[in-house]
């Protein structure tokens, strides 16, 4: 069976990336840490980690090549410590998510064990060129 690709198709032009970027966005699909993501009326968007145990040193927001990625890294400083239960995950993680063209990263913020980023859509500025046409 051949693999049909939707950027093949004639009438989308350019779009030869769509299907990279609906594979990265499957990448990475773990469950940890959990997140919320809401729709802040009428062009914002805020990404909510759930990070308990993780300080602003420990966690690092980046954009790379139109993705968000979001990593944190806890310090070895339990070592010494003896745990008889463990609930609360420290673990390192990595979470992206892919961004749309026009979509920037505002801000990002801890609080209470939350880490909060805030998107916004850029509306791009509606350029009309005209194209002369020559004769050959």
């Amino acid at each position: 069976m051949t693999k049909i690709s939707l950027g093949s198709h004639p009438y989308l032009l350019g779009f030869d990336q769509l299907e990279r970027l609906a594979e990265r966005a499957a990448k990475g699909a773990e469950g940890f840490p959990p997140y919320n993501i809401e729709h802040i009326a009428p062009d914002g968007f805020r990404i909510t980690l759930a990070v308990a145990g993780f300080s602003e040193d420990d966690l690092s927001v980046t954009t790379e090549d139109r993705q968000l990625v979001i990593r944190g890294r806890t310090a070895d400083s339990e070592a010494e410590r003896v745990f008889l239960h463990r609930g609360i995950a420290a673990r390192a993680f990595q979470r992206s998510f892919v961004l749309a063209d026009g979509v920037e990263v505002e801000a990002a913020a801890l609080e209470n064990g939350l880490l909060h980023v805030e998107l916004r859509r850029v509306q791009p500025q509606q350029v009309v060129q005209t194209v002369p046409i020559s004769r050959r």
